[in-house]
């Protein structure tokens, strides 16, 4: 499979090293200093573009890809608002996109682990639950796109919750999510319900990038030569 990084940062470099290990070619590479380079000429050989870059260009280099006909695995996050348009546009161009906050294959059986707790917590209101992520100092966002999915999850489970916030606060109604940023770590995620009597936790700690890279690689396998919007629940099979 030919292969488009869009994004060439730890993270780009590492997913380059998985996919060619995977037999893969890495046909173009793109950073800040030649953006220039991502247009419909330098893709036309690319099957599938990953892109893991910042959110202020991911939109712009999705779509980019996806006018040009191209098939987009995206992990940046911080840009849901643009995320329909998107969506919309890979549809009527006939191309699969899928973007996911996190490609971890331990990420996303944790992300079943949550919807799961929390079904099991909505009855009881005595626990409090809050998020607490931790990322390395170059991390763009806050909190981490994983953070806000856990959040979105539990909103969607627990009728006593009504939004997320950033940081501490006194409603009862929203779930605190604390981000950290420390140098030299690859992400920890924590959920946390606590009562007056005992708690309750679930934690996801990445011991390096390779399990992020190693799921973006297998997300582009799974959508190359398909059409539509895809998830990682579908290339995961859960």
């Amino acid at each position: 499979m030919n292969i488009a990084l869009i994004g060439y940062g730890k993270m780009g470099q590492t997913i380059e090293r998985i996919a060619i290990k995977r037999e893969h070619t890495i046909v173009l590479k793109i950073t800040s200093k030649n953006v220039d380079m991502l247009n419909a000429a330098s893709l036309k050989n690319v099957d599938v573009a990953i892109e893991f870059s910042k959110p202020e260009v991911a939109f712009a280099n999705v779509m980019q890809c996806i006018e040009a006909g191209v098939n987009v695995v995206c992990g940046t996050t911080g840009w849901n608002k643009d995320l329909p348009n998107a969506e919309q546009n890979a549809i009527e161009k006939k191309c699969a996109f899928l973007q996911a906050s996190n490609f971890s294959i331990g990420v996303n059986l944790f992300f079943e682990i949550n919807k799961h707790l929390a079904h099991l917590m909505n009855n009881h209101i005595e626990y409090a639950v809050s998020i607490e992520e931790t990322h390395h100092t170059h991390k763009k966002d806050a909190p981490s796109g994983t953070a806000i999915t856990l959040a979105e999850q539990i909103l969607n489970t627990i009728s006593s919750k009504k939004t997320w916030h950033l940081g501490n606060s006194e409603d009862k109604n929203s779930i605190p999510i604390i981000a950290n940023r420390i140098e030299n770590v690859p992400g920890t995620h924590n959920v946390k319900y606590t009562s007056p009597i005992d708690d309750i936790e679930i934690i996801h700690t990445a011991h390096n990038r390779d399990g992020f890279a190693l799921g973006a690689v297998l997300a582009a396998e799974f959508i190359k030569g398909k059409q539509g919007i895809f998830k990682m629940k579908d290339v995961l099979g859960i």
